[in-house]
């Protein structure tokens, strides 16, 4: 009878909602299931494109993976992890974002069956980090060193890894114009690893065969001030001064009082002021700088001294452009005009102003240490630019993994075609459970090939039966077979030069399976929500306690 009478036992707090066991686990896999789908047409060569428009009223168009999950305001919580994968592999590679989220998809969508039938999540998890550690060993056994290469190779090699990361943009029709034009800035900023270094300007306006690349930097005029105009507009070997002080008459700050018994006295006062400025122009004159450049206000007096004494000079100069600037012309920014040294002022080959489209371009070209680029962007809409800017980003972090990194595989699907190849193989000399498992992560890996298919509007089943009839020829000779986006047959991915770098593959298996099993080892899902009224008492008792405070210390009655 006492045991009948026991009282129910509250942990939680009244509206808390939990879900436990298989159900939960499932409806996981399927908000992930649902993420995947949305990116999966943005894949590869053929992909579509997203046009997302936000509460601001902005429309993005896009194919890039990363840029559609940022944008996409997942509040699912299992989902917001493959949200959190496709941005660590843009930040630490910068492509295969789209890649990564399909992979982690299908792995869940693979071993959802299971679960369902009872599996245990644990033996799920650790068959799959067995398969991801082996797919990755043979990734890079597979993998092709371009070491040890003369420059000219090298660039050419370069340009076909940049290539193929742009075929799946907007931008894939100017492929090989922009390819070389990456692997240009790249190798320009050498071992810098500021990707700020190269720097992207985008102009509405003209063709996409207009962008150009500057091997120095380019910014757009600053706003200028009467006389602008007077001063030269193009400089060889000039000096160049960078500086972060304003140029120009200020009035005080604060409420500066000065009390004057003769009236002759003010203006002395004034002439310090003139004298001041002019003293600080005729400093910058004096250091044999041509080209002075400032973070801050170069006012309208200063343009029109610099103007007389044939000066160039560009007030609130960006940050940015500024650090680029002192980059490449090998100056320092100085915050004082006093003893301006040699040693600080940069240098460049060519200075010029030039018209590009209806916006006015400071170039600097030729310079001493090189560690710059800029990218001037063309193109019709601002949309269209900015997706432009987002494709080169990528090819830009694509070419510089492949330069320190080094080794290429076959893109296309062949590499995901023969580690599953590999890990079938595998997984039949295998006993127990984890032989099925094996087996189904290496299913999921086909949903690369099988999804360039479908994007290109190719028969998937048909090319993937080619593929693998390819890939089991026992001489290892199918290896580098992948899907032919042209033909909608199969081809030799490597000769075809459709290579991406090793190190996207390894990653974004890597992150695909760490999230895959993340979202399988979640057992409970407690979602803990504020009551509407909790929430009314306590900002109610915030505004009350405000009012009682203030009355205590209110001015002394008399």
């Amino acid at each position: 009878m006492s045991a009948m009478m026991q009282p129910q036992i509250i942990l939680l707090k009244e509206g808390t909602d939990t879900s436990q066991g298989k159900a939960q686990l499932v409806s996981n896999i399927n908000a992930c299931m649902a993420v995947a789908d949305v990116v999966r047409t943005t894949l590869g060569p053929r992909g579509m494109d997203k046009l997302i428009h936000d509460d601001k009223g902005n429309t993005t168009i896009s194919n890039d993976g990363a840029t559609i999950m940022k944008l996409l305001d997942i509040i699912h919580p299992a989902a917001k992890i493959l949200v959190d994968i496709a941005k660590s592999q843009d930040s630490e590679v910068g492509d295969g974002t789209t890649t990564v989220v399909l992979l982690a998809g299908e792995f869940l969508k693979e071993a959802k069956p299971f679960v369902e039938e009872g599996v245990h999540p644990q033996n799920l998890i650790r068959s799959y980090r067995t398969a991801s550690n082996m797919a990755i060993e043979k990734v890079k056994e597979l993998a092709v060193s371009i070491e040890g290469k003369s420059l000219e190779e090298k660039k050419s090699l370069l340009a076909k890894c940049a290539a193929t990361t742009l075929s799946s943009k907007l931008i894939g029709g100017e492929k090989e114009f922009f390819a070389s034009m990456v692997v240009d800035a790249v190798l320009a900023i050498g071992t810098d690893d500021r990707l700020n270094m190269i720097g992207i300007k985008k102009v509405p306006g003209g063709t996409m065969r207009d962008s150009f690349l500057v091997n120095g930097v380019a910014f757009k005029k600053t706003f200028s001030y009467a006389g602008f105009e007077q001063q030269p507009k193009k400089f060889v070997n000039p000096k160049i001064l960078l500086l972060n002080i304003e140029l120009e008459l200020k009035s005080e700050k604060e409420n500066a009082e000065i009390r004057l018994s003769d009236p002759a006295q003010y203006q002395s006062i004034v002439d310090a002021e003139w004298n001041i400025i002019y003293d600080k122009l005729d400093k910058c004159v004096k250091s044999g700088a041509k080209v002075v450049l400032s973070r801050l206000a170069i006012g309208d007096l200063a343009t029109q001294y610099f103007a007389d004494r044939d000066i160039f000079c560009a007030g609130r100069v960006s940050e940015e452009d500024l650090q680029r600037v002192a980059a490449a012309a090998g100056g320092t920014v100085q915050t004082t005009v006093n003893n301006v040294i040699d040693e600080v002022l940069g240098s460049c080959e060519i200075f010029e102003e030039k018209q590009v489209g209806n916006e006015r371009f400071n170039i600097f070209s030729g310079c001493p240490s090189g560690k710059t680029a800029t990218i001037v962007l063309r193109g019709g809409a601002d949309q269209f630019i900015e997706e432009a800017e987002r494709s080169l980003h990528d090819a830009i972090m694509i070419v510089r993994r492949a330069v320190k990194n080094s080794t290429v595989v076959p893109g296309g699907g062949a590499i995901d075609m023969e580690i599953s190849r590999f890990l079938r193989h595998h997984a039949r000399t295998i006993q127990g459970k984890s032989q099925l498992f094996i087996n189904s992560y290496a299913k999921a890996l086909e949903i690369i090939p099988r999804q360039l298919c479908d994007n290109a509007g190719f028969d998937a089943t048909d090319v993937l039966n080619k593929l693998r009839q390819k890939h089991a020829l026992p001489s290892g000779e199918g290896a580098p077979y992948g899907v032919d986006i042209n033909t909608g047959g199969i081809a030799d991915s490597f000769a075809n030069f459709v290579w991406e770098p090793a190190v996207v593959k390894i990653n974004a298996i890597n992150a695909a399976t760490e999230a895959a099993c993340l979202i399988l080892s979640v057992d409970e899902t407690v979602k803990n929500p504020k009551s509407e009224s909790a929430q009314g008492d306590a900002a109610a008792s915030a505004m009350g306690g405000g009012r009682g405070r203030g009355r205590g210390r209110g001015m002394r009655r008399r």
